[in-house]
């Protein structure tokens, strides 16, 4: 839809003087997802792979767990001052049989791209529980590979080169395979994207991946992996406190500084190898 990047004007100053330039941006848009026609949450994020972002929003909230779960996505409403559909509105019919959640999941306020967790209705609906056991998941990876990943996702990120205002979520297999990589300005989007198009794919649980992400690894995020059935998420900077706590009782191994060589193992250290 060529919406992803924008261009606006921006005064650079740096020792040798000041110019006036346009820069590229990544755009950030608000999605409202709606179930059956009545309005579920609004995430702001970047246009783009909205279908994967609503399947992983569903499937890590407990709402769907399979894609048949889901009957359509379409686009409705949501016009601008030219009456042009600004594809901001994302409407799902779930399946019959398929219960309709009710206010379990929905948000209160806005979702920002900061953080997909505040707007929760309840702190209790932020302990969702997976249906996948992660403790008896055998799943290893050299350190070496998990070290390769990084990169690997770094150079997948063609919208970040442009703008530098992106994250970055990537499922890898154990031997460094890339499978699918998503951009958004919303680290909880990025995921919930790459967890979207392997519930489309028919690939949950995704008891054989390696999830990485560019940034740091919060509680949500390690709650997203769990519920998508990942034994193992890397980091490329800190975990929080809760996402190691929720690691160590899920029985997953959460990984963060990731970084060239080094690495801090915080939860299931023995699914890597030397």
């Amino acid at each position: 839809m060529g919406r992803v990047t924008a261009r606006r004007p921006v005064l650079r100053i740096t020792p040798d003087g000041t110019r006036r330039r346009p820069d590229t941006l990544a755009v950030e848009e608000p999605l409202e997802i709606r179930l059956r026609g009545r309005s579920l949450t609004v995430t702001m994020r970047t246009p783009g792979n909205d279908i994967d972002l609503v399947h992983g929003f569903l499937l890590t909230e407990g709402i769907i767990h399979d894609p048949d779960d889901v009957e359509v996505v379409r686009y409705c409403d949501g016009v601008d001052s030219d009456g042009a559909n600004t594809y901001n509105v994302l409407d799902v019919q779930l399946a019959a049989g398929v219960p309709d959640p009710g206010n379990r999941g929905r948000r209160e306020f806005l979702t920002t791209s900061a953080c997909g967790v505040c707007g929760k209705a309840s702190l209790d609906e932020v302990a969702v529980r997976s249906r996948f056991t992660l403790s008896d998941n055998a799943l290893e990876v050299t350190a070496a590979t998990l070290s390769s990943m990084p990169p690997t996702l770094r150079r997948g990120q063609r919208v970040f080169d442009a703008t530098g205002g992106l994250h970055a979520a990537g499922l890898f297999t154990a031997d460094g395979a890339l499978l699918a990589l998503r951009e958004d300005v919303g680290r909880h989007n990025a995921v919930d994207k790459v967890l979207g198009w392997a519930l489309t794919q028919r690939r949950i649980p995704l008891s054989d991946a390696v999830l990485v992400v560019s940034g740091r690894a919060s509680f949500e995020l390690a709650q997203k992996a769990t519920m998508a059935g990942i034994p193992v998420l890397g980091a490329v900077s800190a975990p929080s406190s809760l996402a190691v706590d929720l690691a160590r009782d899920r029985g997953m191994t959460l990984v963060g500084f990731l970084r060239g060589e080094t690495m801090n193992v915080y939860s299931g250290e023995h699914r890597i190898k030397a």
